[in-house]
Formats: C-alpha cells, sequence, structure tokens
C-alpha cells in the first residue's frame, strides 16, 4: 500500500470518529461461570461485563436444552463451565460449548431426565455484574413451584455443597429421620391454597391474646396460661429456614466466611436435635447450598403444614464492633427500631441478589400471600420468639434483650407462627470465628430448640392429622 493511500485511510477514520460514526462494536466478556445442582433444582449463571441476550429450545431424545446466547465469543471463562458440571448433579449430564456464528455462542446441556427451564436475565446488583440464568426445573404440573413440592413421601437424597465448604458435605448427608413431603399428595397451585385457607387467613383475633409494648416501639405478646383442650396432642412440625444459599451468599465476614455457610451447620445441628426429641418433626427449606426465593420458603411452610417457622441468620453491620444474637419478629406497621429496619431491608434484597424471574406468574401469585398476614399469627410468634431469645440470653451476649419487629418478608406466612433468629454478628471477627466453631453452632442449635419447647409447653399444639399414641 503506497504512503499516500495509508495516510488518506488514517485520516478518514479520524474524520469518522470525530464526526460520530458507529465504531464495531465489542463482545461481551464473561467475567464468570457457576453452576449450583440441587435436587429441587439446578442453576447456571453466566455473569459478563454487558447484558446478554439468548434465546433456547428443547431436544426431547436424547433430552437436550440448547441455549444460543446473543453478542458473545468463546473465551477461557466460558469454556469452563465444561468443567464445573458435577457427576451428581440430578438434571445435567454434560454440556458442550461452541461458537455458533461469529456473535453466537451455542450451548448444549446433556439431560439426565425432562426439565422445565427458565431463562432470564438479571440486572447488576450488590457485587454480581450482568446475569443470565438458567433454571432447570423437574417437569410437573406447576415447575415453578417445584421447590415446594415432593413426588416422593420420603426426603430426597442430601447434595453435596459446594468445594469451598467441604465440611458442610457431612452434615447434609445425615438423611432426616421422618418423612418431609411437602404436598401430601396435592398438585395445587398456590391461588387453589389461598382459596382453601381462606376461612383461616380472614379468622378473628383469638380471644385469649393479649398484648404489649416494648419501651423501644416494639409489640410483645403477654404470657398466657395454658390452653386446656380435651383434644389429644400431636407431633409437631418445624420448618427450619437456612438463610441465603447459592447465588446469595448474605453477609460476609473478615476472613470471607459466609454466611449462607455457617446459618446451614447450625440448621443440620437443629435438624439433628429435633429428630431426637419426642413429638417433634422437622423439615428444611433448603439442605445444601442453593438459592430458594424468599416467597418460596414460606410457601414450602405453608404446604407442609408446618406448626412453626424458623429462619436462621447471621448479622453483617457496616462497622466491625456490632455485636451479638437477637430474635426478630413480622410488624403490622413500621419496625421496632431504626436497626431492625434496615436489617429487613437486607434481608428481603435477597430476592434481587439470589436471582428471580419476577416476570413469572407465579411469582405475581405469590405477592398476594405475602400480604395476607394476621394479627394472630405475629401473636403468637411473639410469643415462640420470647422465650427463644432468653434461652440464647443464657450462652451468648444480646444484641438486643427485646425481640425486634419489622417487615422481614421471610415471616410473612399467613398461618404459622414465624421468626427470624441472628446467631451472631458475622461481620464481627471475634462472632465470625465463633460461629466456624462446632460447639458454638451445636450450643446456639440447642438454645433455639430449648426456646421452641418453652413456647410449646405453654401452647402445646391441638390434633391436626394424626395422633401420637
Amino acid at each position: 500500500m503506497s504512503t499516500d493511500r495509508r495516510r488518506f485511510l488514517v485520516h478518514s477514520s479520524s474524520i469518522a470518529l470525530l464526526l460520530g460514526a458507529p465504531a464495531i462494536a465489542r463482545g461481551a466478556t464473561i467475567v464468570a461461570v457457576r453452576v449450583w445442582p440441587a435436587s429441587e433444582y439446578t442453576r447456571v449463571t453466566l455473569e459478563s461485563d454487558q447484558a446478554l441476550s439468548a434465546s433456547h429450545f428443547l431436544v426431547p431424545d436424547p433430552p437436550r436444552l440448547v441455549v444460543d446466547v446473543k453478542g458473545l465469543n468463546l473465551d477461557p471463562q466460558l469454556r469452563e463451565l465444561v468443567g464445573k458440571i458435577r457427576p451428581d448433579d440430578p438434571f445435567i449430564r454434560d454440556v458442550r460449548v461452541a461458537q455458533y456464528a461469529p456473535d453466537v455462542v451455542r450451548l448444549v446441556l446433556d439431560l439426565k431426565q425432562a426439565v422445565h427451564p427458565q431463562v432470564f436475565t438479571l440486572p447488576p446488583v450488590a457485587a454480581y455484574r450482568n446475569r443470565m440464568v438458567f433454571d432447570l426445573y423437574p417437569v410437573g404440573p406447576n415447575s415453578l413451584l417445584a421447590l415446594g413440592k415432593s413426588q416422593s413421601p420420603s426426603p430426597s437424597p442430601p447434595q453435596a455443597p459446594s468445594q469451598e465448604q467441604p465440611q458442610l458435605q457431612a452434615r447434609a448427608g445425615r438423611a432426616s429421620a421422618e418423612p418431609t413431603s411437602l404436598t401430601h399428595g396435592r398438585e395445587d397451585t398456590l391461588g387453589d391454597w389461598l382459596q382453601q385457607h381462606r376461612s383461616s387467613l380472614d379468622a378473628p383475633r383469638t380471644p385469649e391474646v393479649a398484648q404489649g409494648r416494648h419501651d423501644d416501639g416494639g409489640t410483645v405478646a403477654r404470657q398466657e396460661p395454658p390452653r386446656r383442650d380435651r383434644r389429644p396432642q400431636r407431633s409437631v412440625l418445624l420448618m427450619l429456614d437456612p438463610g441465603h444459599g447459592g447465588e446469595d451468599p448474605g453477609a460476609t465476614g473478615p476472613s470471607g466466611v459466609h454466611e449462607k455457610d455457617m446459618v446451614l451447620l447450625i440448621g443440620h445441628e437443629l435438624r439433628e436435635l429435633v429428630q431426637r426429641t419426642p413429638n417433634m418433626r422437622v423439615a428444611m427449606t433448603r439442605e445444601s447450598d442453593f438459592f430458594v426465593p424468599l416467597w418460596m420458603r414460606v410457601e414450602k411452610a405453608q404446604r407442609a403444614n408446618a406448626d412453626l417457622f424458623t429462619s436462621i441468620h447471621a448479622d453483617g453491620w457496616y462497622t466491625p464492633q456490632a455485636r451479638g444474637a437477637s430474635v426478630f419478629c413480622l410488624s403490622e406497621g413500621g419496625a421496632s427500631s431504626v436497626e431492625a429496619r434496615l436489617m429487613a431491608q437486607r434481608e428481603n434484597a435477597a430476592d434481587s441478589i439470589g436471582g428471580i424471574d419476577i416476570q413469572a406468574h407465579d411469582y405475581q401469585v405469590a405477592k398476594v400471600m405475602l400480604d395476607m398476614s394476621t394479627t394472630a399469627q405475629i401473636d403468637a410468634s411473639l410469643k415462640m420468639a420470647a422465650p427463644t431469645l432468653r434461652r440464647m440470653g443464657s450462652i451468648v451476649h444480646l444484641h438486643s434483650r427485646q425481640v425486634q419487629q419489622a417487615g422481614f418478608v421471610v415471616l410473612k406466612s399467613p398461618t404459622v407462627p414465624s421468626m427470624l433468629v441472628e446467631t451472631a454478628f458475622i461481620s464481627n471477627p471475634e462472632e465470625e470465628a465463633r460461629l466456624q466453631t462446632p460447639a458454638y453452632r451445636r450450643k446456639m442449635a440447642r438454645a433455639i430448640l430449648e426456646g421452641i419447647r418453652d413456647y410449646l409447653g405453654t401452647r402445646p399444639p391441638l390434633a391436626r392429622r394424626r395422633t401420637m399414641v
């Protein structure tokens, strides 16, 4: 090429840039690839520096999911997806990645069973950039509710956790002592459930409920004498909810320990204690490291006909000085303190961080249920939380000696007494180290159970489905 010709091209390019001529767009770059296998569903996440779009289709025989991701070039990060598929993944057998077109990457997921895929994108939030999510649910009448259903009367086999927390594997491997079927053979939708339970949702406040007031504005229920009833007692089903999970790590301690891992370990400790307690049964919203939407945690408790619901967390705060355990209940009105309101806002952000398709119809329906909490449910929750807080205060420092209240979404069960237990401040270096010791987790689990048993001692459950002989 002549010198004059080269100068002309350079000069022309400079003029084009000055005049705003469009430049060739650079393709998106994958910054992380994650896979979260679980018996309920498997999630695959592609995180990129730019928003992606995709189309997908299923091939039935052999079962495959084909996804074409647009605006993307094959790079080493994306090739790592192949090595992230575990042999025990219930849904994905293998994955193949190739450059299908100049700006389209094709993913072919070889499946172990037929699935109902949900593919959606998430905008940047918290520490995450743009995410494209593939959720693979088992095929069923309503796959979006698959998290709240079980086709087998026995519990699903426990799933091994991520390699980052190998100690969870031993805990997760201990199977539940009693069945934890969450549907009792029903295949109804959330709308059907609301219709069937309309009478209990609209029930007037029970006459024996009385209230007092905290000095800081929170509400607490006064102790009532045990109710006399000739109906026989029955076993109590406690639904345990280890907070966060999967894409949502929760709070992170100074040394990098995640809240989701510590509360899962405490949940397993508490489950083992409940299994050894007469007249008590237990189920968990998650038994391994995967994300469960907030409304689905509530829905699981409702479908299981749970008697009590306890969500387990570990506080995180802006400064490392904050310390101590606390217990929260739902509030009909405002929060009992500024701190309680901020804590609820942080916990309620789990859905946006963990990732949920807010356009899904079932999510919209679920919001109706979450606005139907009753005064009687809140009063019963406070009666359960008060002795639990006392038991915890006998073994650890309390951040607040009063049960706090705020608008926690996960506590909005219309009929199930619910409380949220903050076991420590993971943002405090000393308490982060304490959470990592089995002895502390065991003591905390025992304190929670003893508080629940104190509550049941004054308010035993009445016969409903089956009677303990």
